[in-house]
């Protein structure tokens, strides 16, 4: 893919290092954060602790496709 503007290559969205993923509570299952990850670091699904405002306390928010 070419940027016109520039004129150099750019990566397309499929292969990118860092892509964009939604974490969601594991107890409510509502998607409360957006966030980015690093493929070649965590190439499993990421779990965080986060605070969930629906369910009102900290809990596993999961990455969610």
């Amino acid at each position: 893919m070419v940027d016109r503007k520039e004129g150099r290559i750019v990566a397309a969205k499929s292969t990118d290092i860092r892509p964009k993923i939604t974490l969601a509570c594991e107890q409510c299952k509502h998607r409360n954060y957006i966030t980015k990850k690093n493929r070649r670091n965590d190439p499993d699904r990421l779990e965080l602790k986060k605070f969930c405002p629906n369910c009102g306390t900290h809990r596993a928010h999961r990455e969610s496709r």
